[in-house]
């Protein structure tokens, strides 16, 4: 089979996000190389051997590992088929640099379900539109790699808060169309960006991204029904554009946005 090289690369208008970098290479090896990001790394195909600063490290099956900028690796297939991976580079913002020292400890982190939701991120971080939800769940996967990193004591620990979650639904349903960045939601509230999404999801059941989705696509059925087209009720509602509409529609209703205005 002859060697394989694919590759994708963009960078998304999420905050603290470098650069989203999908590849599937079968025979090439990195060389020692630097990042001046974290680079939070899952592999879905195969896996990869790395050295970071002198040891030898490898992403068995639920890995997630995490790099840390300026610290030395290299990487290279441990199978005949090479790997599919998905990265993440993150600034600053999101890891600080006094996790270094932890990561370099332990850069492999086998959690099964923060392999899932890193793996949800990648896929939300896909559709245009659809950032808040990518900035939420990467606000609280960094919050679960810190805890991860640097362990809290139970008095740390964020204690459900419904005050907050009121304050950030009534500016959900302010900001119902033109939307709202979390840093911005977090500054206005206010509230750590991890503790009010958290709070969220612990008062409403509900993620943030979740409900605003869930109250456009209830309006969308109210001008659908009304006669408008699919294109220009996706703009009054606050949607990317009409695929963007017709991907959250078809989740929460089952059908198109066109069959049901035709229904």
């Amino acid at each position: 089979m002859a060697p394989q090289r694919e590759i994708s690369a963009w960078r998304p208008s999420v905050p603290g996000i470098v650069e989203v970098f999908h590849a599937h290479y079968t025979e090439y090896a990195y060389p020692m190389h630097v990042h001046e990001a974290w680079t939070l790394l899952i592999v879905d195909d195969g896996a990869v051997r790395y050295d970071l600063d002198r040891h030898q490290h490898g992403t068995p099956h639920d890995t997630v590992s995490l790099l840390p900028p300026y610290i030395p690796h290299n990487g290279a297939p441990a199978t005949e088929d090479g790997f599919r991976k998905r990265v993440l580079y993150l600034d600053s913002s999101r890891l600080a640099d006094d996790l270094i020292g932890p990561a370099m400890d332990g850069p492999d982190l086998v959690e099964p379900v923060l392999r899932r939701r890193v793996g949800q991120l990648h896929t939300a971080l896909a559709h245009p539109g659809d950032e808040l939800e990518a900035d939420s769940r990467l606000t609280l996967i960094a919050d679960r790699l810190r805890g991860l990193l640097r362990p809290r004591s139970a008095e740390e620990l964020s204690r459900p808060d419904r005050p907050l979650a009121h304050r950030l639904r009534a500016l959900l349903d302010e900001r119902l169309v033109e939307g709202i960045a979390l840093d911005e939601a977090a500054r206005l509230v206010p509230a750590h960006p991890a503790h009010l999404v958290r709070a969220f999801s612990g008062a409403f059941g509900i993620a943030p991204h979740q409900y605003l989705m869930s109250r456009r696509v209830d309006r969308a059925r109210r001008l659908l029904l009304d006669g408008r087209p699919p294109g220009e009720v996706a703009a009054a509602t606050g949607f990317y554009d009409q695929s963007h509409l017709t991907r959250h529609f078809r989740r929460l209703v089952g059908v198109t946005p066109g069959r049901y205005a035709r229904s």
